[in-house]
């Protein structure tokens, strides 16, 4: 059985993420602004990030097109930031790997062993049960 701590990013690996990875996909991204993934992504868009939206329901959110997959996204993307049920979780890794992301984020309350572990074989960072507005927030505040 693999733990959480073998695929789960340390503190520094979340650091280095924030700081060099700036093009996020929100797989999940509701557009509706009382939604957490709304507010996640405007907060980070706020911050310098570039949000790209994956929903096939909405054309556009935050004033970014949205897009139906992670496939259909014509330009590279280096985060993955999961808001979607857990068992969507193995096909959005298997596309996130394919399409090769650096980081698959799994928001607060969302974790994936299997896939975890799988992202990580296929070199990518991964976090899990964590909130990326709150990470980013927690090191800059004081920046």
């Amino acid at each position: 059985m693999t733990t959480t701590s073998e695929t789960q990013a340390s503190a520094a690996e979340i650091t280095e993420i924030l700081d060099n990875h700036r093009v996020v996909a929100v797989v999940g991204l509701s557009s509706d602004p009382n939604r957490p993934s709304f507010q996640v992504a405007h907060y980070l868009q706020a911050h310098g990030y570039r949000i790209v939206p994956v929903n096939p329901g909405c054309r556009e959110i935050l004033g970014e097109k949205c897009y139906a997959s992670l496939r259909d996204i014509p330009f590279p993307v280096e985060v993955v930031d999961i808001f979607r049920k857990v068992d969507a979780i193995p096909g959005i890794v298997d596309e996130a790997i394919a399409v090769g992301a650096k980081v698959i984020w799994m928001q607060q309350g969302l974790e994936e062993a299997a896939s975890a572990l799988k992202a990580r074989q296929a070199g990518l960072n991964v976090v899990m049960d964590r909130c990326l507005k709150i990470e980013h927030h927690q090191r800059h505040q004081h920046a």
